[in-house]
């Protein structure tokens, strides 16, 4: 029976995650003053639709990070990006078994700046994307005279959790899709056969390192009481910065 419920709740979501981890999460925002539909009305609309249900990644727009892509270009003018965008093919160096196929686009720098046609370098991180486009929206309005800005998520790369301990593959982890503790730990390739399937998660929180130590908790997770069918809301999806332990 045990090894039923495993086959359910890990392999199963896994081979799901699998036939759609090549495409990348995708988002955009343009500026708010092009936009004929605000939030509040978005917003109203939704909820008569689904009423008050919530997915997973639904409750706060992106944040841009460090190393991300994007695609910022401008109605009539095209792509912005000041050069080629990244051009190495290799997955990212330490990270798992989550590698990312090359994508094209803008680099958002360690220093957090995208460069960018007709007004250098730009601070970008720490930004939503639509904060970003009503940002650069107005810095190109001393360029053009009525820039309509986009800006697109073409790869996600700052959202990262670490898995680590009685797992086959343990390493750090691209979090490019909602996964739960179940999944990461079938996505680490398992427990292994020291492994007393007690987990621990870590929960740093975002942003600079003075307020990730304000928000930081442990959270308890117990694979085999999870198996029985208890505790079945411990199984809690992963946040960017998240540290699991596997005992």
């Amino acid at each position: 029976m045990k090894k039923l419920l495993w086959l359910f709740f890990s392999v199963i979501p896994m081979l799901c995650w699998l036939s759609v981890s090549a495409v990348q999460p995708v988002f955009a925002a343009q500026s708010t003053t092009d936009v004929v539909v605000d939030s509040a009305q978005k917003e109203q609309l939704r909820r008569e639709i689904v009423g008050d249900q919530v997915l997973p990644g639904e409750q706060q727009e992106y944040v841009i990070g460090h190393g991300d892509i994007l695609s910022i270009s401008i109605y009539g003018e095209g792509d912005m990006a000041a050069s080629a965008g990244s051009s190495d093919p290799r997955p990212a160096v330490g990270i798992g078994s989550s590698p990312q196929q090359a994508a094209s686009g803008v680099d958002v720098r360690m220093d957090g700046r995208v460069s960018l046609k007709h007004i250098g370098d730009v601070q970008v991180a720490g930004m939503t994307l639509t904060q970003a486009a009503d940002y650069l929206k107005k810095l190109y309005l001393t360029v053009f005279e009525r820039p309509i800005i986009t800006v697109v998520l073409v790869q996600s790369k700052s959202r990262r959790y670490t898995v680590m301990g009685q797992v086959n593959s343990p390493g750090i982890f691209f979090l490019d899709f909602p996964i739960t503790i179940v999944q990461a730990i079938a996505r680490s390739g398992g427990f292994n056969e020291w492994a007393k399937h007690d987990v621990t998660v870590i929960r740093q929180g975002s942003g600079p390192a003075s307020v990730r130590s304000k928000e930081k908790k442990t959270l308890k997770f117990d694979y085999d009481d999870f198996l029985d069918g208890d505790d079945l809301e411990k199984n809690i999806y992963l946040q960017p910065n998240d540290v699991m332990i596997v005992h």
